[in-house]
């Protein structure tokens, strides 16, 4: 709907052609200016032109002289159009100078482009585009660098969320600034919380109830941070006045303004002073110690005095800077013989000098340089003029050097409460409003958050590890927090989201740092490391060849290995010069291994490696019998999915989202166990074969089953626990400082070993583990089976021997003569059972026995000088045998 306008002009028409150039009868050319006479900047800028026109048209070698065109705007678009069409038509200009206002300068840019007439604008656009005004020049900058210097402050203030205020112009919308704004603030880590847009001044009747109306909306914002885009100079002071009264300046928070408002600094009475105390400002730098300011500003001074008896400050704006070097730019580019207006545009985008607002020279249609700007606080009856921002350095306390530079903004601010601490940026909670802090009521673990009815009815009694934490942090914050517990029935992502929403301020409780959580969320520092462990039913660990794992596969080789080596060794040095070691070769190999084994235990080349092997083995298997050891039932979650058991878990939690999406296991195979105290019967009913917790929470369910359960698998990583609060809170920041301080002079290990001490049985002090167990022969009956089928083994093979030996000698005795007399089994077993018993072969009617063979295996070397020759060995060896036959062939002869 389009509003009803009257036009109205204010025709101003400044004929300055100087004495001499009337007497030379110099060419005059017109020249027209649009600007807002009325306002503060307009009457700066009309008398900087005027000083322009007349220092050029006094100079007397110039060939042209100037005849300048005033018109008056009022800051009004369609007024703006009207008078350009008018200078161009009636006054014939050659170029149109002014234009405060970007929406002002497109319609005169349009009008401009298509009578082919340079207009110099005042104001730019955040984004331009030439092809679109060829004949626009901008002698104002763009916005890039001046949003990248509040992205700047906003971040070496730590405020993380603001709300942007500007008003609407005539085409509905923000001159792309808030776009760039918003790239800027991204890259800082910052955001927008809030956009409160103000309706064109000259739209509105009341201004008073409208302004209040919509500041009223930004109590239900939680930033305090303000930033006010773009505003008319009327709209600025109903901004300030109102947002002063309903208490939106004060403390805890922060407005900045932008150049095109800082330019009215000086057109503010007390009264707009006053509600503007302590806000920050984005200025233009130009140096004021050049010549040319020395001798501009004297004419500049005494000519505003005269002309504005009222006004008591006469320090001139950027604008009328400006306007000043828009006159040369257009005197410089009639210095050519070329008229056209295509040349004069080329010379005009020719220009390069040093003019009062600074570098003069363009590219595609605007100042090809970037502006320096100057922090200013607004304090008393002026300002304070803070930091420079140097483009492509950063902040800076001069511009001379550059050594200088900071990251971080570093001027002293006075801010709106008086304060010099940076505000908090933030709706802090008051007794009226206190934070409302959400607690989790359905928790699993009960030591890290219970809530329980209290002794009224309605009321609640909170407790556990995370609420004493929180009591804790309050301690070292440096501001009391007026807060307001709420118990949440419900799962924990949906409490997350009661933050992100807004239905809690904040949220306190084991909640766990996800990635996905973070984009919704602020979390503090994590006070707990967090993952997802397996917790398993434990069985003693006992094997039958337990006597084999103090060595591993690779040691027992190598063990076995060596002996042979050392066998070999052995043979090598003693098979010429010992007859033991000669013979056949079965009878050399087996008395090489025997030799070899036994040297184990008493052999001196043997004797550093014997005692460290067996020293190394003892140890080993003593510490395995005589300390309890448990394994788990359970390692591998493949086997867990593979085999279709169930498995439990808090599904309260996130955790049976991760283990359907992320490990793949199937819903239906999904227990939820709601409590700490339910998983050890589910465990006993075969209800789940494995249960998944988070690191906390399983080592507090260790603590009292360490003997029943253990924990497996690999351990997946996540961010840890942490309190919640809305994005951008910096309330968030000061609980990661008090929680860090916390870590670090102990309070929150005190806190862990209070609240998650280990049952009794568990603790390090008295566990059983560190009793001796009696040794069982559970676990040596495998050594003992070998030892039994060795000896068992040596016997048959023995007796095989015996036996074979005796009947063999039954046979050649009894071979050519009759069959023996019959006698009864039991005499046959009798004799044979003698037989082998004395080592000889006995005929029946035989009682006595026969003589012991000696012993004949105590080896005799003269490599290691043992007490018996060969030569002793082999006649004893002799005299038995002759002894034996003797005997044999006495009882043969009887028994014939």
């Amino acid at each position: 709907m389009q509003r009803p306008c009257r036009i109205t002009f204010v025709f101003i028409s400044l004929f300055l052609v100087s004495s001499y150039g009337e007497e030379t009868g110099n060419k005059v050319t017109n020249i027209g200016a649009i600007i807002d006479v009325d306002s503060r900047i307009g009457k700066e800028e009309k008398t900087a032109l005027e000083i322009a026109v007349q220092s050029f048209n006094n100079d007397v070698s110039n060939n042209h002289n100037l005849s300048l065109y005033i018109q008056n705007s009022r800051r009004d678009p369609l007024l703006a159009a009207t008078a350009a069409k008018k200078l161009i038509e009636e006054q014939e200009v050659i170029a149109i100078i002014g234009l405060e206002t970007w929406e002002e300068a497109a319609l005169v840019a349009d009008i401009g482009s298509r009578a082919r007439v340079p207009v110099l604008s005042f104001a730019a656009p955040a984004l331009i585009t030439p092809s679109r005004w060829p004949f626009l020049v901008t002698m104002a900058n763009g916005d890039f660098e001046q949003m990248k210097c509040i992205a700047a402050t906003i971040s070496s203030c730590n405020w993380k969320r603001v709300v942007v205020i500007y008003e609407d112009d005539a085409f509905g919308g923000d001159s792309g600034k808030l776009a760039l704004l918003s790239e800027a603030l991204r890259d800082v880590g910052s955001e927008i919380e809030y956009r409160l847009v103000l309706p064109p001044f000259s739209s509105v009747s009341n201004p008073n109830e409208v302004v209040q109306d919509e500041l009223i909306k930004l109590f239900n914002v939680q930033s305090r941070v303000y930033i006010v885009l773009q505003s008319s100079l009327p709209m600025t002071i109903h901004l300030f006045e109102k947002a002063k009264e309903i208490g939106l300046v004060g403390r805890d928070s922060a407005w900045i303004i932008t150049d095109t408002i800082s330019n009215y600094f000086d057109s503010f009475n007390s009264s707009v002073i006053s509600s503007m105390q302590g806000i920050l400002g984005i200025k233009t730098y130009h140096d004021e110690g050049t010549n040319l300011y020395k001798t501009f500003y004297p004419q500049f001074r005494r000519t505003f005095r005269d002309e504005n008896p009222e006004e008591d400050n006469f320090q001139p704006s950027i604008n009328a800077l400006r306007a000043y070097d828009s006159i040369r730019i257009i005197k410089q580019a009639m210095d050519s013989d070329e008229n056209s207006p295509d040349s004069l545009l080329k010379n005009i985008l020719s220009s390069n000098f040093t003019g009062l607002s600074g570098e003069i020279h363009f590219q595609q249609g605007k100042l090809s340089h970037d502006p320096i700007l100057r922090i200013v606080n607004l304090i008393g009856k002026s300002y304070n003029e803070l930091d420079f921002w140097l483009p492509g350095i950063g902040f800076s306390k001069n511009i001379g050097y550059v050594g200088n530079k900071s990251a971080d903004f570093t001027g002293t601010v006075i801010w709106p409460d008086g304060s010099k601490l940076v505000p908090k940026g933030w709706a802090m909670p008051t007794n009226k409003k206190p934070m409302i802090i959400g607690v989790p009521a359905r928790t699993a673990f009960e030591k890290f958050v219970k809530v329980d009815d209290g002794k009224h009815p309605g009321q609640k009694k909170y407790d556990g590890f995370c609420i004493e934490l929180f009591y804790e942090v309050l301690t070292v914050l440096d501001y009391d927090l007026i807060y307001q517990f709420d118990p949440h029935n419900g799962t924990y992502d949906e409490l997350v989201h009661k933050v992100y929403n807004k239905t809690y301020d904040a949220a306190v409780g084991d909640i766990t740092i996800l990635a996905n959580r973070t984009t919704l969320v602020e979390f503090t520092q994590p006070y707990a490391a967090s993952g997802l462990s397996m917790i398993v039913p434990v069985k003693p660990e006992s094997s039958a060849w337990m006597f084999l794992k103090p060595f591993t596969t690779k040691m027992w080789f190598v063990t076995g290995s060596i002996l042979i080596y050392t066998m070999f060794i052995v043979w090598f040095l003693e098979h010429q010069s010992n007859p033991d070691f000669r013979g056949p070769w079965n009878n050399q190999i087996g008395t090489v291994f025997w030799f070899t084994f036994s040297s184990i235990f008493f052999a001196h080349i043997w004797l550093f490696v014997a005692l460290i092997l067996t020293s190394s083995y003892t140890a080993s298997l003593t510490s395995m019998l005589t300390v309890q050891r448990l394994e788990p039932t359970v390692t591998d979650i493949e086997w867990l999915k593979r085999s279709n058991v169930k498995i439990g878990c808090d599904g309260d939690s996130f955790v049976r989202t991760y283990l359907e999406d992320v490990l793949k296991f199937k819903s239906y195979n999904i227990e939820n166990v709601s409590s700490e105290y339910n998983y050890e019967g589910e465990f006993k009913s075969n209800h789940i074969a494995a249960a998944f917790l988070e690191v906390p929470y399983g080592k507090v369910f260790l603590n009292h089953y360490c003997k029943k359960f253990t924990t497996t698998a690999p351990t997946y990583t996540f961010g840890g626990l942490g309190f919640i609060f809305q994005k951008g809170s910096p309330i968030a920041r000061d609980f990661s400082r008090a929680i860090l301080k916390l870590s670090e002079d102990g309070t929150l290990i005190s806190l862990e070993q209070k609240w998650f001490a280990p049952s009794p049985e568990c603790s390090a002090d008295v566990t059983e583990e560190s009793k001796t167990n009696s040794l069982s022969i559970h676990s040596f009956w495998g050594l003992f089976l070998i030892s039994v089928a060795t000896s068992t083994v040596c016997l048959l093979l023995f007796l095989a021997y015996s036996l074979k030996r005796y009947w063999h000698h039954e046979e050649e005795n009894n071979a050519g003569t009759l069959s023996l007399v019959d006698e009864s089994v039991w005499n046959k077993a009798m004799r044979v059972a003698k037989c082998i018993y004395k080592g000889k072969v006995c005929v029946r009617g035989e009682v006595s026995a026969a003589p012991r063979v000696p012993v004949i295996y105590k080896w005799s070397s003269q490599t290691w000088d043992y007490d018996r020759s060969s030569s002793h060995i082999s006649m004893e060896n002799h005299e038995v045998k002759s002894q034996t036959e003797s005997e044999i062939g006495i009882q043969l002869q009887a028994h014939n």
